[in-house]
This record gives C-alpha cells, sequence and structure tokens, in this order.
C-alpha cells in the first residue's frame, strides 16, 4: 500500500480547511423552546429594563430606611402598617415617615420607600410593627435595570444557546430568537464488509455491524448540524463516486467514512479535489479534505477524532459560532508519552480536577470512548505530558 508522501501538521491542515469554508448567511426565527443549542444571527439588545421596576428582594415591609435608625432590640421603634399586598400588585398607598406597607419577595416598592426589613426583624401586633434592628437605604431591594438595562446588549452574535440564555431572553419579552440554519451534513459509509442490521450468520461469516453512521449523526446534531444518511456503499468506484457527487450537491458539508488511505479498494479520495491528504493526527492520520468533503478513516475512534479535531471546528465556522468548547484545567494521574511530529488526541476521565488517561488502544475500541469523557492534545513539538502534570482538558 502507497504511504503519504507528506503528512500536512495539524495547525497547517486546520487552517485549509477553515480558510476554504465561508459562513452560511442564511439565518431563520425559531421559538425559544426550540432554540437550544442553536447559533445566535445577531446581537440581542434588551428593550427593557429588568426588573421593569424596584421590587423587593425578600417577604418583609417597606419602608423608609431613616425611620429605622435608632432601632435597637432592647429599643424597638414602632411603624403604622398602611397597606399590604402580594407579588404582581401594586400598593396605593405612599409610604410617609413612621409607616411600612407589608409586601412580598418580588413586589413592586411602594412610592416613598427606600428600604424593605424582613419580616423576621419586626414584631407585629394589629397595624403595628416594632422594629428590632435597623436597615440601611437600598438594603433588600432589586432596583430596576439591576440585572439588565434597556439598550443593553445581553447576548453576542455567535452565541450558542444555552438554558440560561432563553430564560434571559424570556425576562426581557422575546419569544423567538434569530438563529444562524443549520448545516446540512450528508454521511456516507463505505465498506464491503459493513452490515446495518444485527445478523448472526453474516457475522460469523466475516461482516461487521456498522456504528459509525450513527455516532456522526450525533455529533453532527451536537454541533449545530443537520446529519443527512445516505446508507452503506459498498466498495465500487461507481457507486461511491455517485454518492460523493450526490451528497456535495444536496450539503454543506460531507462525510465519507472509509477509503481515506491507498489501499486497492480504497475509492473515496480519488473523486475528491483535496487541499490535504494525511495529517499528522493520530489516531485518524489518513483524513483528506477538499470541495467540503471529509474523506475519514473507517475505523470508530479514528473517525471520531478526525470529527473533534477538524469537522467540529469547520461546522462551528460555518455557522459563526463562539465558545463552543469546554476546556478544563486539570492535573494528570498518569503520564502519556508521545512522539514528535504527532498531533495526538488522548482520552482521559476528568473528574474532580483530575484526568485520567484511558489506556485502551485501538481504533475500533468504541468502549474507549464510553469510558471517557474528555480528550487532551499533545502538539507535535511536545514527547508528551508527565503524571502530576496540569494540562487542558476538552469535554465531550
Amino acid at each position: 500500500m502507497r504511504e503519504f508522501k507528506r503528512l500536512t501538521p495539524y495547525r497547517e491542515a486546520l487552517k485549509l480547511l477553515l480558510d476554504d469554508l465561508n459562513e452560511i448567511g442564511e439565518t431563520e426565527e425559531v421559538p425559544l423552546e426550540e432554540a437550544l443549542g442553536r447559533v445566535l444571527a445577531e446581537d440581542i439588545v434588551s428593550p427593557i429594563d429588568s426588573p421593569p421596576f424596584d421590587r423587593s428582594a425578600v417577604d418583609g415591609y417597606a419602608l423608609r430606611a431613616e425611620d429605622t435608625f435608632p432601632a435597637r432590640e432592647y429599643s424597638p421603634v414602632e411603624l403604622r402598617v398602611v397597606d399590604e399586598i402580594v407579588a404582581g400588585e401594586e400598593s396605593k398607598a405612599k409610604v410617609e415617615p413612621g409607616t411600612a406597607v407589608k409586601l412580598m419577595t418580588g413586589s413592586k416598592m411602594p412610592e416613598g420607600a427606600n428600604a424593605v426589613l424582613m419580616q423576621e426583624m419586626a414584631e407585629r401586633e394589629g397595624d403595628v410593627i416594632r422594629v428590632l434592628r435597623p436597615v440601611a437605604p437600598g438594603q433588600n431591594v432589586a432596583f430596576a435595570g439591576e440585572d439588565v438595562k434597556k439598550g443593553e446588549v445581553i447576548l453576542r452574535k455567535g452565541q450558542v444557546l444555552r438554558p440560561q440564555d432563553l430564560a434571559l431572553l424570556k425576562s426581557v419579552g422575546f419569544r423567538t430568537v434569530k438563529v444562524r440554519r443549520k448545516p446540512r451534513v450528508g454521511i456516507i459509509v463505505t465498506g464491503d464488509e459493513l452490515i446495518e442490521e444485527f445478523d448472526e450468520e453474516a457475522l460469523k461469516a466475516g461482516k461487521i455491524l456498522e456504528s459509525n453512521s450513527v455516532m456522526l449523526k450525533g455529533l453532527v446534531r451536537q454541533y449545530f448540524g443537520e446529519p443527512v444518511f445516505y446508507g452503506v456503499v459498498p466498495d465500487n468506484e461507481d457507486a461511491i463516486r455517485n454518492a460523493i457527487e450526490r451528497a456535495k450537491a444536496e450539503n454543506d458539508l460531507v462525510l465519507v467514512t472509509g477509503g481515506s488511505a491507498f489501499g486497492d479498494r480504497d475509492f473515496a479520495h480519488r473523486f475528491v479535489n483535496l487541499l490535504f491528504h494525511g495529517t499528522t493526527i493520530k489516531p485518524g492520520r489518513p483524513i483528506g479534505y477538499g470541495e467540503r468533503v471529509f474523506i475519514m478513516s473507517g475505523y470508530p475512534v479514528a473517525v471520531f477524532a478526525q470529527f473533534h479535531l477538524y469537522v467540529k471546528h469547520a461546522l462551528a465556522k460555518l455557522v459563526g459560532a463562539r465558545n463552543y468548547e469546554v476546556r478544563v484545567k486539570a492535573t494528570l494521574t498518569d503520564r502519556i508519552p508521545s512522539q514528535l511530529g504527532r498531533h495526538e488526541f488522548v482520552k482521559v476521565w476528568y473528574e474532580d480536577g483530575k484526568a485520567r488517561p484511558i489506556r485502551k488502544k485501538g481504533s475500533g475500541i468504541i468502549s474507549s470512548l464510553v469510558e471517557s469523557n474528555g480528550y487532551v492534545e499533545i502538539p507535535e513539538d511536545s514527547e508528551g505530558y508527565l503524571e502530576g502534570e496540569e494540562v487542558w482538558v476538552t469535554l465531550y
């Protein structure tokens, strides 16, 4: 089998890939309930203050703080309660010197009041409360615009929307939000040895249950895309050529698994003008890219690594996503050796600030992916990391 004449360094290949892609211009308006994980297409400006009025942060009594300054447990100050309201109601009373209004958490502050006394700090008898401790002006009050001010940019274009982002949008009156169209991603799995349904006799005869498609569908959905599966294509030149041409015409990106090396039946890479073919990553060295098509390995672990090191960045470029990776610092529980010239994708289990390398090897060992929840990258100019060394872990 012919070897690669040159392995493109990882960062060089990634730059070639990203420079080849342009952001998708199309947007769509979706309800907030359907916007989780979508990418904002524009900056969001709040149309209102939030909260829209000064409100109580506790259950208690709205009053003038200065009326409470002399209060002590042995010498309480007496105030007259002139109104009682619950959240959602507005008091018609004005708080004059020597008076207070009973209210609940979230209630609008009545006119004249500048503080709230927690109800535990008062003794009540009829319409009179005895204030046991003083409060300061503004104490226990959430002021208008304290959370968000009218005209403030609250979310930036490119934000990957999280549940808390949707709550913020809802709190200032949004029902829908403009997001980038999901990229369509064609998935083609190649290989004569692959079957899609369980068949015990076929497995005994040398067939293998195909698993790349369901993994790639999930990864594509996780990273902003809409997968389109074209089925398992046999190792036939015409069949693979036709599948790739159709997928190219119908999608923003195409992922082809199998056929990335130089074996006699590795056809996929022959039908694409590749910007690079063969890079320094491990696992997944034979990856190729060109014409918005990725020619990937057939082995699931290598496919998983190729997706995280290349494809997810391509999808993020298409939708203009920012901050789409979660990276944490961790201390290695064991050493990770590497060879100079390799950019290694090392599976780890991250927990409580520590990263434990997964020792299961092999590009077909899917259980090694299940037993990990993140990865460490070792660049080409490093011979690895030592036990106890601090590293960055990218979480799946």
